[in-house]
């Protein structure tokens, strides 16, 4: 019936204004990317100095920009108060003002890179440190002043520590979005191989794993990343890699796995048919995952931020769908288990992430437009009835709950008789009164399914009223709903008509 295309952060229909479609989307999308970049999943991550000693209370009341001056000239000569002066440059460079102090300094970054590269383990560390601030900087000049430090922290991503790989991938993935120039001189230097032998290498070390999958998002939402990035990954084992952190055991938490599932994302939303990743199992992975999630959520039992994974799994899965084979669907997905999850995921984020319940409700759409076997599910479960109840909810999700409503319509005449006696039609007449003429049309559209599919279904509908809502609907200002409704006045209550 209605099978949605693929979507970055947008869904179409055919028949609809494609670039309409877009815009509406980016809208209702906007609610999730907030809360990722809430989070910092998105954009920039600033890591915590776990030894860095408490400030103790005092009355020095120096500015930061102040600071940085004097700090800076100290650093520029040799003493045995360096590693003291870079700590304390560490904390200044927190304040944004400073950061651009800093990079107008004549060769203070050079400065930086030379301790960044000599022989001092702590000098490289506190300069690291230095650089991570500077990545983290709300100034569009600071991330291209960092250049001369980027091939360093290429370099040292395959170095022993475990620690100061993570300080360096998290540097390097802040300065990714911030610069055209910056990313282009990135890939250049050999950015994706580095993070691709980063992930094969270092999957023991689940922090470089999760640190190094959020640098590869950040690449892999470039906007040619396609072509740039995405080829390199796909001829590694990094897809395999990530999908192996998807399990649903989640042993290490829930940051390394929604690192990753980001990146599958943007991978798939890159890739025509995505032929590799179905073959790894990427849809089995997606749909496992999310039935064990959504079992959490069923029974309280959610961490926080659980949402945060739910999103780019609820994409991986609708977008694979989009090119998985139709009769090799029910075959690679958990069936009933599925839909129970992805309902239960539409109950508990209908009043706190309402675009996240929009977002199950597009998967569930998706999955009854392919094949019987899950809108049987639906009826057998007896989950139909919850659905009918989220038909008044607005924010987009009724639209999408009525379209897998009228799926399950279209499939079978005894699917038809179904939803009668749970009673879909008393909710379309209530839905045929609605304002939004997207609804409308949608229910017009169900409610014609329905009495082709059964004899008795136009006599029930108008025991309970809905002719005169047909009738009424003939004088809308829109054309489209006036034919619809005439149509079916015409050809299936005409006997009911004085």
């Amino acid at each position: 019936m209605w099978r949605l295309n693929k979507v970055r952060h947008q869904c179409g229909r055919q028949g609809d204004s494609l670039e309409a479609l877009r815009l509406k989307r980016r809208e209702q999308e906007s609610a999730l990317r907030q809360a990722r970049r809430d989070r910092q999943l998105v954009s920039k991550r600033l890591l915590l100095i776990e030894d860095e000693e408490q400030p103790e209370d005092s009355m020095d009341t120096t500015p930061a920009e102040q600071d940085v001056v004097t700090l800076f000239q100290k650093l520029r000569h040799s003493g045995s108060e360096k590693e003291t002066h870079l700590k304390a440059l560490c904390k200044a460079l927190r304040d944004p003002s400073a950061q651009l102090i800093f990079i107008k300094q004549e060769n203070s970054l050079h400065l930086l890179v030379g301790l960044l590269t000599g022989s001092n383990a702590q000098f490289r560390l506190q300069a690291l440190r230095c650089l991570h601030e500077l990545s983290h900087s709300p100034h569009a000049a600071v991330a291209p002043a960092c250049l001369p430090a980027t091939p360093y922290l290429l370099t040292y991503l395959s170095g022993p520590s475990s620690k100061f790989t993570e300080l360096c991938l998290y540097t390097l993935g802040n300065l990714i979005p911030d610069s055209e120039a910056v990313k282009d001189k990135l890939l250049a230097q050999g950015i994706t191989p580095a993070l691709v032998s980063c992930i094969e290498n270092q999957r023991h070390h689940l922090g470089v794993v999760e640190a190094a999958a959020f640098t590869l998002s950040q690449l892999l939402q470039t906007k040619d990343a396609s072509d740039k990035v995405v080829p390199t990954v796909l001829d590694s084992s990094v897809p395999s890699q990530l999908l192996s952190v998807l399990t649903p055991e989640l042993n290490f938490g829930l940051a390394p796995a929604i690192e990753c599932a980001w990146c599958l994302h943007y991978i798939i939303c890159s890739t025509e048919d995505n032929k590799e990743l179905l073959a790894q199992g990427a849809l089995i992975k997606c749909s496992s995952l999310l039935v064990s999630l959504g079992g959490a959520v069923a029974e309280g039992n959610a961490e926080e931020g659980l949402e945060l994974l739910v999103c780019p799994l609820l994409r991986c899965l609708g977008n694979l769908l989009s090119s998985c084979p139709v009769e090799d669907v029910s075959c690679q997905l958990c069936g009933s288990h599925l839909v129970v999850a992805l309902c239960s995921f539409v109950q508990a984020y209908l009043h706190s992430q309402p675009a996240l319940a929009r977002e199950t409700a597009w998967v569930l759409n998706n999955l009854t437009a392919f094949s019987d076997q899950f809108c049987s599910a639906l009826l057998t479960l007896n989950l139909v009835p919850g659905l009918i109840q989220l038909l008044p909810f607005s924010q987009g999700i009724n639209t999408m709950i009525l379209r897998v409503l009228a799926n399950i319509a279209h499939k079978k005449k005894e699917f038809c008789v179904q939803l009668v006696q749970l009673g879909l039609l008393s909710a379309l007449c209530a839905t045929l009164k609605m304002a939004e003429q997207e609804m409308v049309a949608l229910s017009l559209d169900a409610l014609s399914m329905l009495v082709v599919g059964s004899s008795l279904v136009a006599e029930e509908f108008v025991k309970q009223g809905g002719l005169s809502l047909l009738q009424a609907i003939q004088y809308n200002s829109e054309g489209v709903l006036r034919q619809k409704a005439t149509h079916l006045l015409k050809k299936h209550f005409v006997s009911f008509q004085q």
